[in-house]
């Protein structure tokens, strides 16, 4: 069987979703973008798209119309639809006669043939098993959609996944960036703090280390805070002191509570 979905029109639509990608990406108009473009792809009269968060529990981010963001709402609402199963399992699910979808979806199927539509075919975003949330083509009318279609669009649905999962790890490896760049700049304000204390007080880089910790820890303060405020406003803390008499590695008495 030939598929109905024109080389032109996925072409077109999959060249917007890269685009999409390469620009400042914008989530939310990313996956508006997907839905509506799955919808026009083969006719469908409204696409809905839920997406797994953090904790693997599926949410709603995107629908063609407001219809189909009701519908994906109330199927997330009673734990039960075509997307939650596309999710579960991984594979795709078709029923073009949600009329007789009632004992399947005895809560979605009635909810959906009031809303005008006769058929669903839900897609999973899927890449290799991670499965990361669902595409719903909701078909009205009668208008049926053949099984080629539907692997165009799951192919369409493919490039998107990949493309979110990209875009993840890009954030994911930006945030690590930024926390190692956190943790060296850290580290050399801390580096700064004892060398500046073990200047002052005659001793070793290591005691002033381990007096740091401990003022820290005794008035709750966070080490490289600290370490910050005493390279920047020793002044801060007067109790700062150490008494002279006697070996400096055995009489320190630094960050004393007066």
């Amino acid at each position: 069987m030939v598929s109905t979905v024109s080389v032109t029109s996925l072409a077109a639509a999959i060249a917007e979703v890269a685009d999409a990608l390469v620009d400042e990406f914008d989530l939310i108009e990313f996956l508006h973008l997907v839905a509506s473009r799955a919808a026009e792809l083969v006719g469908a009269a409204a696409v809905g798209l839920l997406l797994a968060d953090l904790n693997g529990e599926l949410q709603f981010v995107a629908g063609s119309q407001d219809v189909a963001t009701m519908l994906e709402r109330f199927q997330l609402h009673m734990d039960e639809g075509p997307c939650v199963e596309a999710f579960r399992t991984g594979q795709s699910v078709t029923d073009e006669n949600l009329s007789a979808a009632s004992k399947r979806w005895p809560n979605f199927a009635p909810a959906a043939l009031a809303a005008g539509f006769t058929g669903v075919h839900a897609l999973p975003m899927r890449l290799r098993k991670q499965v990361i949330g669902g595409l719903n083509l909701f078909t009205a009318g009668g208008q049926t959609v053949s099984g080629v279609d539907l692997e165009v669009v799951q192919a369409f649905t493919h490039v998107a996944t990949v493309g979110l999962l990209q875009e993840r790890a890009v954030q994911e490896a930006s945030l690590l960036a930024g926390q190692l760049e956190k943790a060296l700049t850290s580290r050399v304000v801390i580096e700064q703090a004892k060398g500046a204390i073990s200047q002052v007080h005659g001793i070793t880089v290591d005691e002033a280390f381990a007096a740091l910790r401990s003022y820290a820890r005794r008035n709750h303060y966070k080490l490289t805070e600290l370490a910050s405020d005493c390279v920047t406003d020793p002044d801060r803390f007067p109790a700062l002191m150490i008494r002279r008499a006697g070996s400096p590695s055995t009489n320190l008495n630094f960050f004393r509570r007066d």
